[in-house]
């Protein structure tokens, strides 16, 4: 054999044996498989917060029926929440409070949107500057006894013209909240008790009030009409001017004689 093909031969064989020592060594390294740390779920603090079980209208009483303590988020507490830790006896000292503002199902309770209960509970739901105002009222001059608290009435004023015959109507108020409806049982045609407002209660200005209160002395009959939800935005303090002491809203004494208004200072 030539001398050149040895050394060939001899430099293959060197090769081929190193490739499998390699190949050896490298398949029995063990791989490290690394895993990423899994986050722990850290599980946030709560404070038992005083809520309503149920929707509650303006008017109506707080009762141990109608709150319960519900978990809340701690960092979501925002002033004027009633939390158990501070105030753990709140169910029994709230137990007929009047609700000022509506509170909704699940919304904390404040202590802005109540008032402590007292004999005075009108004037507690009053807003201030304004005035309350009784009217009676029956079926077929508030809308059937559809009217309830919190609704939107126009007031409108019929009187006899000059003629027996004929009516002179005019809305006298607009837009005005009903604050109460005096309710009592009444005997229907079938028989059975149903409950018919006697007395409206309305929010009214000062001016309001004076323009109601000569209303009822000149009119025939003072309706209620109902206005849909939708309207509750609009103006509601617009009042009669006539009907007013001088007519542009200043003092002045106003005598009624026979239906007419003649008004002094």
């Amino acid at each position: 054999m030539k001398p050149a093909r040895l050394i060939i031969l001899s430099v293959a064989a060197a090769a081929a044996g190193l490739a499998g020592y390699l190949a050896l060594n490298m398949g029995g390294q063990q791989v490290v498989e690394i895993q990423a740390a899994q986050p722990r779920m850290v599980k946030e603090a709560t404070v038992d917060v005083l809520v309503a079980k149920s929707n509650l209208s303006t008017g109506s009483r707080l009762t141990a029926d109608s709150m319960s303590w519900m978990a809340w988020p701690e960092s979501a507490v925002a002033p004027g929440f009633i939390t158990k830790k501070n105030r753990e006896s709140a169910m029994a000292d709230l137990n007929g409070a009047i609700v000022r503002l509506p509170i909704f199902a699940n919304e904390p309770v404040r202590l802005e949107k109540i008032v402590d209960a007292s004999n005075r509970t009108m004037s507690s739901i009053l807003p201030a500057g304004k005035r309350a105002i009784a009217t009676e009222i029956s079926v077929s001059t508030s809308a059937g006894g559809f009217i309830l608290p919190n609704d939107r009435v126009d007031v409108i004023m019929v009187k006899k013209g000059t003629q027996q015959t004929a009516f002179q109507t005019e809305t006298i108020l607009s837009n005005i909240r009903v604050l109460a409806i005096d309710q009592q049982l009444q005997q229907g045609p079938d028989g059975k008790q149903t409950a018919v407002g006697s007395t409206a209660t309305l929010e009214l200005t000062p001016d309001q009030a004076r323009v109601i209160a000569v209303a009822q002395q000149i009119a025939d009959r003072l309706t209620l009409a109902l206005r849909s939800v939708a309207d509750s935005s609009e103006p509601d303090t617009s009042a009669s001017e006539h009907l007013l002491g001088n007519g542009d809203g200043s003092p002045g004494i106003q005598v009624i004689k026979s239906g007419n208004i003649s008004t002094s200072q």
